[in-house]
This record gives C-alpha cells, structure tokens and sequence, in this order.
C-alpha cells in the first residue's frame, strides 16, 4: 500500500481574499473598491449578494485565527486590500487600515502562524477606475507600486512572504471583453482583443514594479512571489505523443503564453504572438525587463485543466471538450481533474523552463452543495473526495523530483463567491451568514488529520 507522505519541511496552509471575507466596507476609512461598485450594480452577483458583510472577519478576526490553530496550519495566506490601504488608490495612506492588518499579523504570530500576503487579490480602488479606466492605463502599474511600497514599509517587519498579484487572467481577460459582457469586475466591454492582452501587459508590468518596490522598502530579507493559475494542457494519456501535444499546446491554452511566460521568461510565448498578430499589446522598451523580475517562488491556483491529445493538424494538438456526463463539483467549470495539480507543476519545469523556481500550490479545493444536518454538522465528503485526489497528485509530483514546496487549501471558509455571491461555498468551515456562526466541516477535521500525519488520509 502506497504511504503518500510529504517532506518533513512541507508547508500546510489555507487561504483567503479581502474582499471575500473582510466586510466593513466603509469602516474606518477604507473606500469603495471596483468589487463594491459591481456588486451593488443590479444584475451583476448572483441574488443581489455583494461583500458588505461577508464573512465579518474583519471583526471576528480573532476567532478565524484560533480556527487555524484548531485546523494546525502553519501557514496562513490572506489578501491585504488596496482601498483600506490608499483609499483613493493614490496619495495618502490610510494608517486605520495598516493598523487592521498590523492586529491580524501579530494574532497569526501569537499562534505561530506565517502570514503570506498578497498584495492584490481584485480589489482595486474604485478612485482609479473613476480616474482613468483601471487596467486600461500604464499609471495603474505605478500607483499599484507606490500602494505597495505603502504597504510593506509599515508591515515588512511582521511579514516576510508577499505575493504580488493574484491571477492576472481573472481581473483583466474576465474583466475586459469584446462583445460580451464580462463576468467579473469593472465588468468592461473594449473594441479589441489588443485592449484586453493591453490590459493584462499593464498588470504584468505592476508586477514587476510590485516586486522591485517590496524589495526596496523592506526592512528584513523576504519571499517574494507572483500567483497564477495558470491553465493545464494535461494529455489524454502518458504515451510519448500525447505527453508532447500537451507541451506543445500549454502556450496557447487560456492566457499561459502572455502571462506565466513573460513573467517566468521575459518573454511572450512566439506561439502566442503568431495567434494573436495585430492583437499583440503594445510592449515598451524596457517592460519585458521590468516584468520579468527574479523571484523566490511561484504561486500556483488550480482547480482544474483540459485534455489534449496529439492530432494530425498544423498545431500537432486538440483540446478535448468534456463529455456531458463527465463529474464535476458545484460550479459550471469545476470538472474533477485532479491531474491537473501534477501536469501544472511539471509544465512550469519543463515546458516554460523554469525547474529552478518553487512552487507553492497557494488555492486548491472545490464548491459543494453543504447542507448542515440536524444536529449541526456538515458532511462534505465530495469535498474530502476532491481534495484526497489533488493532494495525491501534489505527492507524485515531489515523488518525482519537481519543486513543489507546500500547499494552501482554499478556502478556511466560506465566502463572497465573487458574480456566484454566497450561493457557492468553498470552504472546510460553514458560515451561517445570518448568524456568522462558524461550523467546521468534514473536511476541516480530514485536513487536520492530513496536517498532523503529514500525509494524504
């Protein structure tokens, strides 16, 4: 019988975003973000839900941290929100908001837990949508860089783990379309595929910028990351040929060639650019340097992937549509391929040349259809089903030599599901919004066992 035991240095966590937790939305100074303005827009989130409340963690703070020291987790990775920060997205900073974060930190530290921060997870002030469009401007870069140089000079003698940006291709490939209405916030209709690529290269280069400006202002030797989820060609089986489309075909799946490549390689992917000719986003001299900084480790999000196979075509590949019955969890796109944790972490070695860089998975888990029974409980053993098979293919993927370094679950709890509001839960601890009660589930207590063995249970 296979033990699937993790190195004694793993790192066991759980993450969370601002938005989707914090509430408080216009507490002690923090201003409307793009996320308030959407959410409060009818038609946009699903049963008029917005973050208003959320998960109130934003006083009840303290209890969700001895809920992590229940759980056992070591490594806690949160979002700090820019409209807390720099309200009006530039000029002054707002110290009440650095002060929130300040308590949240030592509270993590007294239970000898690691924050890892993310210095941006969607919330974006909605002062610099009013003011110039958000993404669509170049000066989103530089008013995100002097945020974080905000933020880290106050905070970087609690934290020495930031992560720069959270899924780039969410916030702007979501955020930005042509002729359709996005489905994410500022939820923008552009007139050209070149505006959206425009948009993601202003984030790539906030990046850079981000990464210089941590590195600049704090005040002790620190971690610095990029998190992407980037999307994974897994092939339809391992035989040569099929293994080979499947690296052939990662560049031009979802947004890889323009994101993960620039920002791994200083590069876009040459298959990409081909696809995209006059869609190419205008680069300028010296962003491609900027964007490409050195950094200590990668941030992977995956919740699934697509299949390819090798074909007799000019690409060499085909992606595979899933067939109707094919399973999946309690969202349209969450089919159960639990490969995918694998074959994203191999691709990152391999495929973009990087098996130098540590992988951290930083979001891995799944929405169920929780019900509490009588007497209290959840029982979410579709989500302990879910997440038993990712972590097994995390367990190969060290087996064979790859550089993954730890794993966050997402999420601690339920929360604001983004357009699905609180129809959609994620989380191994219940929230009963009408009480904010929170209920360990299931899976909170098999995740604990997995932290305290060490190993997949």
């Amino acid at each position: 019988m296979t033990s699937y035991q993790f190195p004694g240095d793993f790192l066991w966590g759980a993450a969370t975003a601002a938005y989707q937790i914090e509430g408080a939305g216009i507490e002690e100074g923090r201003k409307p973000s793009v996320w308030d303005t959407f959410s409060a827009t009818p038609g946009r989130v699903l049963n008029g839900d917005t973050g208003a409340v959320a998960c109130d963690h934003y006083h009840r703070y303290e209890e969700d941290v001895q809920l992590m020291a229940q759980l056992g987790i070591k490594h806690y990775r949160f979002s700090i929100a820019w409209p807390r920060i720099v309200p009006d997205g530039r000029g002054a900073v707002n110290e009440q908001g650095v002060d929130f974060y300040k308590r949240l930190v030592d509270c993590l530290r007294n239970y000898d837990i690691t924050p890892h921060a993310t210095l941006f997870h969607w919330d974006s002030p909605q002062a610099l949508e009013d003011l110039y469009g958000s993404w669509q401007s170049r000066e989103m870069a530089f008013d995100y860089a002097d945020y974080v140089t905000a933020v880290v000079s106050r905070l970087g003698d609690r934290i020495t783990h930031w992560m720069t940006l959270n899924e780039i291709s969410c916030f702007t490939h979501m955020g930005y379309a042509v002729d359709t209405e996005p489905p994410h916030a500022p939820g923008k209709r552009v007139n050209s595929v070149k505006e959206v690529w425009q948009t993601s290269h202003h984030a790539l280069l906030a990046h850079g910028l981000g990464c210089q400006a941590i590195r600049n202002a704090s005040p002790v030797p620190c971690s610095v990351a990029l998190v992407d989820n980037l999307a994974v060609t897994i092939p339809i089986n391992e035989s040569p040929v099929h293994v080979a489309a499947a690296k052939q075909a990662f560049p031009t799946c979802g947004q890889n060639g323009g994101i993960i490549f620039p920002a791994l390689t200083g590069a876009y992917s040459s298959a990409l650019l081909e696809q995209l000719g006059a869609n190419v986003p205008d680069i300028q001299e010296g962003d491609l340097e900027t964007i490409h900084q050195p950094l200590d480790a990668l941030g992977f999000n995956v919740y699934s992937g697509t299949y390819v196979r090798a074909a007799d075509n000019e690409l060499g590949y085909e992606f595979l549509e899933f067939p109707k019955g094919y399973p999946r969890m309690h969202m349209p796109w969450l089919n159960i391929v639990p490969e995918c944790l694998y074959w994203g972490i191999r691709h990152l070695s391999e495929t973009v040349g990087r098996p130098d860089l540590p992988v951290l998975i930083t979001e891995n888990g799944c929405a169920a259809q929780d019900e509490v029974n009588v007497k209290g409980e959840v029982f979410d053993t579709d989500r302990i089903m879910y997440l038993r098979q990712h972590l097994k293919a995390a367990h190969r993927a060290i087996t064979e030599g790859y550089p993954l370094k730890g794993y966050f679950l997402w999420s601690l709890m339920d929360n604001f599901e983004w357009a699905w509001g609180y129809d959609r839960r994620f989380g191994i601890t219940y929230i009963d919004y009408a009480t904010q009660k929170r209920i360990p589930k299931a899976s909170f207590d098999w995740y604990r066992e997995c932290i305290q063995s060490n190993q997949v249970v």
